[in-house]
């Protein structure tokens, strides 16, 4: 399972991240054998939720002040409502994640963290999928929403919640490993 020997993601985190979607991607792209860094606005921990209930800390491997987009093959959004939130009004986070739209490298995004597609930018023209409450949002930012454990849009994979995770795990080794191919017209 070293399908992503050698390769660097970041996943993009704060306070109010969904656990799941942050600990179960982190440990399958490690199981990959990626090497996977949590990257934050601030150092430190940074607190995890169970839906409205608090769950575990996660350590912060680097901050946004010390993290460079450069040095990343891929980057992960998890959800969670505060998550997102927060990082959307954070200019570096935005600065950070629109890098790796520009530089056209994958993205993997799920539950409420496609609001951070639409602070970069990067959701008009998308097929994508998300938490239920987001479809006006990203349908006003010019995606195309579906209601789909997954989507694969280019170098770009979604889904809509924990209960997705397996599918969104297995989709983002394989995008990350140059292996994913766009499954939006494939799947209607």
């Amino acid at each position: 399972m070293a399908q992503l020997s050698g390769k660097r993601i970041a996943i993009l985190a704060t306070d109010g991240f969904e656990q799941s979607e942050l600990i179960q991607p982190r440990d399958a792209l490690r199981g990959a054998g990626a090497q996977v860094e949590v990257v934050g606005p601030h150092s430190g921990h940074i607190q995890g939720m169970q839906h409205h209930d608090k769950g575990d800390r996660v350590a912060v491997d680097r901050t946004l002040d010390e993290a460079r987009p450069d040095d990343y093959d891929a980057l992960v959004q998890p959800g969670g409502v505060a998550n997102p939130d927060a990082l959307r009004l954070d200019r570096r986070a935005v600065a950070f994640f629109r890098a790796f739209v520009t530089a056209d490298k994958p993205i993997a995004v799920i539950c409420h963290g496609p609001w951070m597609l639409i602070e970069a930018e990067a959701a008009k023209g998308r097929t994508v999928t998300s938490w239920p409450s987001l479809k006006t949002d990203l349908k006003n930012a010019g995606a195309d929403w579906v209601d789909r454990e997954v989507v694969v849009d280019g170098k770009l994979v979604t889904s809509r919640n924990p209960d997705d995770l397996p599918a969104f795990c297995r989709e983002a080794v394989a995008l990350f490993a140059g292996g994913a191919r766009d499954r939006r017209r494939a799947e209607e």
